[in-house]
């Protein structure tokens, strides 16, 4: 799981708290029957075309983060690359449609759905007669039973990432035909759709020794359109091959290469034709879009004359070369570099971006674990001080896309769970928060005990190795809102007018940040801030806001320096601190040293499971440790866990719908999780490979993708960007 981001939905299924009750908050009713069905805020973009325009043969080349250390999606280190790999080569009983809805997969089923309630719930799949594994076995209920009792929790010798809904399973037996597979669980399962997805082989599920290390680096059976030709470790490739074996339409390209390319070489991996299509961030984004349309003329190297390294420097970080590699370079190394961006950009003419929204959001966490933010009063004053509105506007508004905040934990936009339940916490109100904070004791201009030592986070492994700091903040570190004595302009910290600025874009790049990391660089402080720092029994109110470096954290910076400066208006100071990628989630989010952060979690089909260990309250364990499985916040109630728990046990879609929604409710009363906007999904494409892209909730289909016929041409879609 990235900071950013996180992988495929068997990844995901890897103090003071709230008492149930504390609050009274009202709970949705259900939609009504002539609700209308609601859409995603943005459809897939792919450059759809019928089969009949896409040229046979060929193969594509598809840029992921790393190589996968596994290829069992069940296993706890299992990620994206892991996920790509089962999607075309494994069955899935059910896929996701461009609603984010789980949908029957005509390639391995006829029908699946419940057949008996009473006195078990009993789930009858009739498999496709067509359906069969590589090594010519049909798919059948010995492969469903072998997943059911790998999964299911039973065996500590498999090492399992998760077995919710498998541990519910009692029996499975064959049907009237070995194409019919019955499964009876010995309590009811609303999400018995997202079982047996992936599925894979019975040799792979069917001793511990094979699950844990067989499929690890081979997978020699497969049922997709592609299978696993091999996984090249010194090459960092996973190569897809076209299954002979595959009974649906054949898959047009030949190969695909799942190929390992660092996010910040994406730009070069693309334009050297080393990849085909890649994920980007914003700013590669913009060089593809800019290069298209010509940007890079007007070039410093144009004409033969001496052009000044200031002129040299000026233009290469207008074009947004990298500040680090320029600012100090000289004449003839920003020559070389000024050559290399334009060679680049005339590779990046040959694709185009393709953008969507990630079925995943981005957030505000609070760690109500202890110290200032175990008060909700203080979490909430937090969550009032945003404007949410104004943070999906700077992030997706400047990419074209709809700048919409999140409404909810549970669903997203399109999904029948989805509703927005903000209500129930608030909008933004600078009034509002500041009586919160009030009334819980923090009062403007307070005395503060003056100390070494900046506070730590809550949590129970907080460092203090790097909490030492002079006034202002050690490099690494800027406390938002901390006035300095000379404010003339000369420090950096003003514009020779009185007014402070919030960072110079200078000091601190040290450890790894850069301009704009913390608040950018001339951000006035915010009109109207409270007089005076807040205090309580001599304590000041700072929190720590905990963020990544490294390749793709830029956007999660200039957010945490927008919210920096709303908090700093209700007069809530942040010390903004800059931790390695390597260690933002296992040293800091997870370890619980942080007051605030910025990560994403994405949305799930079946939130009753999926994102009950994200909310559920965290309980006591055996070791007398606490237990909190993937609810980094560390704020829950037990009303939220039952809620979760009718929802997973009603077969009524509707009422198990409606106890999402209001779960969803008391999650945000609780301000832990503060839901901010949709992820914007930018991918980098080769113009001439159509069928792929960005798939939004959408299911590829693999089979479909390759490269146009020549003299095709790609009509617009109805349902893309």
């Amino acid at each position: 799981m990235s900071h950013d981001g996180v992988g495929s939905r068997a990844v995901l299924r890897a103090t003071a708290f709230l008492t149930a009750g504390a609050l009274a908050v009202p709970l949705l009713a259900g939609c009504s029957s002539d609700e209308k069905a609601a859409h995603p805020l943005a459809g897939p973009d792919i450059a759809h075309v019928t089969r009949a325009k896409v040229a046979a043969g060929g193969t594509v080349k598809w840029a992921v983060d790393a190589l996968p250390e596994t290829l069992n999606a069940y296993q706890a280190d299992a990620d994206a690359g892991t996920t790509r790999v089962a999607q075309a080569t494994l069955p899935s009983m059910f896929q996701l449609d461009a609603n984010g809805r789980p949908a029957v997969n005509s390639a391995y089923l006829e029908s699946a759905k419940v057949i008996e309630t009473e006195p078990r719930q009993v789930v009858l799949y009739k498999l496709n007669q067509q359906a069969v594994w590589s090594d010519g076995r049909e798919i059948g209920a010995a492969d469903f039973v072998a997943q059911w009792r790998a999964l299911s929790g039973r065996d500590s010798a498999y090492w399992t990432a998760r077995n919710a809904g498998y541990d519910r399973i009692s029996k499975i037996e064959r049907g009237a035909s070995d194409l019919q597979v019955r499964v009876t669980f010995s309590r009811p399962y609303a999400d018995w759709k997202s079982l047996f997805s992936p599925l894979y082989p019975k040799d792979v599920m069917g001793t511990p020794d094979a699950f844990n290390d067989g499929a690890r680096r081979k997978l020699k059976t497969s049922a997709g359109p592609f299978r696993v030709d091999k996984v090249d470790t010194a090459g960092k490739d996973v190569v897809l091959t076209r299954n002979p074996r595959w009974w649906g339409q054949p898959a047009k390209l030949d190969q695909i290469v799942l190929h390992t390319v660092p996010r910040d070489e994406r730009a070069t991996a693309l334009a050297d034709g080393k990849v085909d299509v890649a994920d980007v961030d914003a700013a590669t984004a913009g060089r593809i879009s800019g290069a298209a349309g010509g940007a890079g003329t007007g070039s410093p190297l144009v004409g033969g004359g001496k052009t000044s390294a200031k002129k040299l420097r000026s233009w290469a970080l207008a074009h947004g070369m990298e500040a680090e590699k320029v600012e100090h370079a000289g004449r003839k190394t920003l020559r070389k570099a000024i050559t290399r961006y334009l060679e680049e950009q005339d590779g990046l003419r040959s694709y185009e971006v393709r953008k969507s929204l990630e079925p995943a959001y981005t957030q505000l966490a609070l760690n109500g674990a202890g110290g200032v933010l175990a008060d909700e009063r203080v979490r909430r004053a937090v969550a009032r001080a945003l404007d949410r509105k104004e943070l999906a506007k700077l992030v997706l508004t400047p990419l074209g896309l709809p700048a919409e905040p999140v409404g909810s934990h549970l669903a997203l936009e399109g999904q029948p769970a989805y509703a927005d339940n903000s209500d129930a916490l608030g909008g933004q109100d600078t009034k509002e928060a500041q009586a919160l904070l009030s009334d819980a004791g923090w009062v403007p201009g307070g005395p503060v005990k003056a100390e070494k030592k900046a506070e730590k986070a809550a949590g129970p492994e907080s460092s203090t190795k790097d909490d030492d700091q002079s006034e202002g903040g050690k490099d690494g570190e800027y406390i938002v809102g901390e006035d300095d004595a000379n404010t003339d302009g000369k420090n950096g910290h003003g514009d020779g007018n009185g007014r402070h600025f919030a960072q110079d874009g200078k000091q601190y790049t040290g450890q790894g940040g850069a301009p704009g990391a913390y608040a950018p660089k001339g951000t006035a402080a915010p009109a109207n801030a409270v007089n005076g720092p807040l205090a309580k029994d001599g304590q000041a109110l700072n929190l720590r806001f905990v963020l990544p470096t490294g390749a793709g954290s830029e956007t999660l910076n200039t957010v945490a320096g927008r919210i920096s400066a709303m908090l700093e208006k209700v007069g809530i100071r942040t010390t903004l601190v800059k931790v390695p990628d390597e260690s933002y989630f296992k040293d800091h989010i997870a370890a619980g040293d942080f007051d605030l952060a910025l990560y994403s979690w994405p949305a799930s089909a079946f939130p009753a499971t999926d994102a009950r260990p994200i909310f559920a309250k965290p309980a006591p364990a055996a070791d007398g440790s606490v237990n909190v499985e993937q609810n980094y916040t560390r704020i829950g109630t037990d009303q939220v866990d039952q809620l979760f728990d009718q929802a997973a046990s009603t077969l009524d879609e509707d009422e198990s719908r409606d106890l999402i929604r209001k779960a969803d409710t008391r999650i945000w009363a609780a301000a832990g999780s503060i839901p901010l906007y949709q992820r914007p999904q930018l991918v980098g494409v080769r113009k001439t490979l159509v069928n792929t892209g960005a798939f939004g909730f959408q299911a590829p289909v693999y089979e479909d993708m390759g490269f146009l016929k020549k003299g095709a041409k790609v009509s617009p879609s109805p349902t893309g960007n």
